[in-house]
C-alpha cells in the first residue's frame, strides 16, 4: 500500500493522537506510581481503587467495564488487591456465580492520601497551559473516546 499524504502524516508518531494519548498515559502512570508506591499502591491498583472509591460493592464484570480492562486482567488485579488488603470479594446473595468487590477500611483511608498525589501529577503535567487549552484537550479526548466506542457507521 503506497503512503498517501494523509497516511504519511501518521507515520510520524507525534502526529498520531492515539500514540500521543498512549505515551501521555504511560508518563502519567509512571509519575503517579512514584508517589503512590510510598503507600503500597501500584499504578495498576490505583486505576481500580479510583473506580471503587466512586462506588464499591460492584461485580467484577462491572469493575472491569468501568476501568476499561478485560475480565481476565480484572481477575488478576482483584487478586492483587485482595492480597494487599485493599478489597474483599463477597459472593452475591442473588447469583452465586457473581462476586462483588468491596473496599476495606484500609483502602478507604488511602483515598485521602492518594488524591493529593493525583492533583500534584496533574498540576505538573498541565503547567503552562491555559484553562481554555485544558478544556479543549478534555473535550477532544472525550470525543475521540466516544467515537471509538461507537461501532463503525453507527451514531450515538
Amino acid at each position: 500500500m503506497k503512503p498517501t499524504p494523509k497516511r504519511k502524516v501518521y507515520l510520524d508518531p507525534l502526529h498520531s493522537i492515539g500514540y500521543l494519548a498512549r505515551i501521555n498515559f504511560r508518563a502519567f502512570s509512571r509519575e503517579l506510581e512514584k508517589l503512590t508506591i510510598t503507600q503500597g499502591v501500584t499504578a495498576g491498583q490505583w486505576r481500580f481503587l479510583r473506580v471503587l472509591w466512586e462506588q464499591d460493592n460492584i461485580t467484577q464484570r462491572e469493575l472491569s467495564n468501568r476501568v476499561g480492562t478485560k475480565e481476565a486482567s480484572t481477575v488478576r488485579a482483584v487478586k492483587g488487591l485482595v492480597k494487599s488488603g485493599f478489597v474483599s470479594r463477597k459472593q452475591s446473595s442473588e447469583d452465586k456465580r457473581k462476586y462483588h468487590i468491596v473496599l476495606t477500611p484500609k483502602a478507604r483511608r488511602l483515598q485521602e492520601k492518594l488524591i493529593p498525589m493525583v492533583v500534584t501529577v496533574n498540576e505538573r503535567a498541565l503547567k503552562g497551559l491555559s484553562k481554555k487549552d485544558i478544556d479543549t484537550a478534555r473535550r477532544v479526548l472525550v470525543q475521540t473516546y466516544n467515537n471509538l466506542q461507537t461501532k463503525a457507521g453507527e451514531r450515538k
